[in-house]
């Protein structure tokens, strides 16, 4: 158990510093290119909803997302908890505890950080303001700023726009004009996303990758 509380402690200190250092030194959506490589960049961008930089319901869904992971945090902490008072697989322990981190460093952001930070919008934020923060408890935005643009093209001109017209008869959207390919621009792997979704994501591929040895049959 004390080395699955050493490696949250420690996802848990890099992803809120990372996210620290970007809310007090960068303004929303500024970027720079790591090593000057184009594949690897710091973009600063927050989001209301899910990981991986993906919305969900407004305001409204945003405090429902928030409550779901206070809830989910306490059944990963339960069964990180089983697991290490039983004899399994290491690989586990280190899966659920990753899973675990990356869960609570994006609540934090989502707890507190309306709070204690104000807006980036065109300005650097300030840690603590004496005016208070953007938003109130439980409505704060998760800080994203890694991106991996690994293909950032222009698509050739031989490749066909595909256009179609939706039926006037369907609701809202019906009788709009729709194509594939609105801009000729073209980028692959294009989520902006955090420490804590990296874990997360680790967590769950070791749970996929090594089932067998994770989950051996008796």
């Amino acid at each position: 158990m004390k080395k699955a509380i050493l490696l949250i402690f420690f996802i848990l200190l890099i992803d809120q510093i990372s996210k620290f250092y970007i809310k007090t030194h960068f303004v929303l959506s500024e970027e720079i290119r790591v090593f000057g490589l184009d594949w690897f960049r710091i973009h600063f961008l927050e989001n209301n909803g899910m990981a991986w930089g993906k919305e969900f319901g407004g305001e409204s869904g945003k405090l429902f997302l928030t409550v779901f992971r206070l809830v989910a945090i306490v059944g990963i902490g339960y069964w990180l908890y089983s697991v290490t008072q039983k004899k399994v697989s290491r690989l586990l322990v280190i899966s659920v505890a990753m899973i675990f981190a990356g869960a609570l460093g994006n609540i934090i952001d989502s707890v507190f950080y309306g709070v204690i930070f104000d807006d980036s919008y065109r300005h650097v934020a300030t840690f603590l303001p004496p005016e208070g923060g953007y938003s109130s408890l439980f409505h704060g935005k998760v800080v994203d700023m890694i991106y991996f643009p690994i293909i950032d093209t222009n698509l050739p001109e031989w490749i066909p726009e595909i256009k179609f017209t939706l039926p006037q008869w369907l609701p809202v959207i019906g009788g709009k004009f729709f194509s594939f390919f609105t801009e000729r621009h073209f980028t692959f792997f294009d989520p902006v996303f955090n420490i804590a979704d990296s874990s997360i994501s680790i967590g769950v591929a070791i749970l996929v990758l090594f089932n067998k040895r994770v989950f051996p049959k008796e």
